[in-house]
Parts: C-alpha cells; structure tokens; sequence
C-alpha cells in the first residue's frame, strides 16, 4: 500500500506523518531515519538534505543516519540494513530516498508500507532497506535517468526536503517517551 502526496499540497507534511502513523503504528523505541543519496547530483540529494534539515531541527526523538556531511549511498545499503537491525533492534527503519518516475509522477511524495529498494530507478540490483520508505519523485524515468537527475531543480528538491523532515519530526514526536525529549543521536 502506498500514499502520494504532491508537494505542492499544503497538507502533504501532514499526510505524510498520518501515512507513516498508519503504517507503523505506535513507536516503542526511537525510529532511525535512513537519508540515502549523493551530493554529487541535485536530483540524488533528497535524502542527505532531509537528514541535514532533521539535524538542524535539533528536536528530532530518534536517530538520523545520511546527511550532506557523512551522505549513505546506495551502494552501502548492504551493509547499513544489518548494521541498523544490530545497533537499534526495537526501533522502526525509516528509508529517504530519491526516485524517478512517470512524467506526471515527479513532485510527489510517496509514502510505501514497504522496504526501499535503492538504485532500482538505475537498473542497480541492491538490497532492501527499512520497513517503510518514503520515496521524493524527482525526475522522469528515461534511459538516461542519472543524466536528468543533475537536470532536477534544487528548489523542488529541497522544499520536497522540507516536508518530508517536518514529516518525519512530528512522526517522531509521538513516539512513546518522546515527552522527555532528548536530541537525536549525532551519527
């Protein structure tokens, strides 16, 4: 099952934290939230500037793993999915990650009840990761999908960021002891 949300819907960050609400229901440990991408192309860094703005917020209860300074890409997913289920074993694995898509797909955000599949836009044959994913469509799919994604406009890119961390911080916020809350790890 999946949500979509354009972001351009004032109501998307809201929609967005009441989709992953429904899909992982009540919080008993801090979720982690997995940033994945590059800096290396505008489209591929939706998930290290969502990581970068959870920081930033400074009241995010949880984990945050892929920022612009440390960035998680794809090709680490092997090895980061058994890391995380070791290090944080009661906690829920939120996956962030860009996409490409139909034409009319791309300034959505899609909030899937299933694991991320990184790279797969690029024909990459990588692991799963996470129990929910939360994919930012930013470019056309096409055989020169990797081409388009240093064409995408850094604006959508980084109000779809935007969302998604606010998203994710009042998702956090319901978790059970986030009353008292601490700031997330620094990892």
């Amino acid at each position: 099952m999946e949500y979509s949300f354009h972001f351009y819907n004032t109501l998307a960050e809201t929609g967005i934290m009441m989709a992953l609400t429904k899909f992982l229901g009540e919080l008993k440990a801090p979720p982690v939230v997995l940033c994945i991408g590059s800096d290396l192309a505008v489209g591929d860094s939706l998930g290290p500037i969502t990581g970068t703005l959870l920081r930033r917020k400074g009241e995010m209860y949880g984990y945050v793993y892929g920022t612009l300074k440390n960035t998680v890409t794809a090709k680490e997913v092997r090895y980061v999915d058994a890391f995380l289920r070791k290090t944080h074993p009661d906690s829920k694995i939120i996956a962030v990650d860009a996409a490409v898509g139909e034409e009319g797909d791309v300034g959505l955000v899609k909030v899937i009840d299933a694991p991320l599949k990184p790279g797969a836009g690029a024909n990459k044959r990588l692991g799963k990761v996470g129990d929910v994913s939360v994919l930012g469509i930013v470019a056309k799919k096409s055989a020169f999908s990797y081409s388009l994604l240093n064409l995408t406009r850094l604006n959508m890119v980084y109000t779809m960021s935007e969302i998604i961390a606010g998203a994710l911080s009042s998702f956090a916020l319901r978790a059970e002891g986030a009353e008292n809350l601490v700031k997330f790890s620094q990892i």
